[in-house]
């Protein structure tokens, strides 16, 4: 399988680092950041619809661990009052932030940018 390298840059700094993620949660985000609609949900869209449609919210997305050259993420879901944390790839949680309207906020931990930054 291909995969794809991207850049994650502060919106008020200067800290950056790569990701590498997949072909096609590449292709996802950019199909989305296009404006380009496809007849039928696609994965990431019908994950925004199930969370939706279960009542809940998604909030932001963070990744939160380097850890053996592999990033790990979480969604930050808000239902019922309660803020939900669900583990995930971080090709996924940052597609799912494009796919949302308005895009939703990707947070890094300091300590996954103290790690990797240039």
């Amino acid at each position: 399988m291909r995969r794809q390298g991207g850049w994650l840059r502060e919106t008020e700094g200067a800290r950056s680092f790569a990701i590498v993620i997949g072909i096609f949660e590449a292709a996802s985000i950019n199909r989305h950041v296009k404006g380009e609609e496809s007849q039928r949900p696609l994965t990431h869209d019908l994950l925004c619809q199930v969370i939706d449609e279960l009542g809940g919210s998604l909030e932001d997305v963070v990744i939160n661990n380097l850890q053996d050259h592999t990033y790990y993420a979480e969604l930050r879901i808000r239902h019922g009052g309660k803020l939900l944390r669900v583990d995930s790839r971080p090709s996924d949680a940052i597609a799912l932030a494009v796919h949302s309207r308005p895009p939703l906020p990707i947070y890094v931990d300091d300590s996954v940018l103290d790690q990797c930054c240039v």
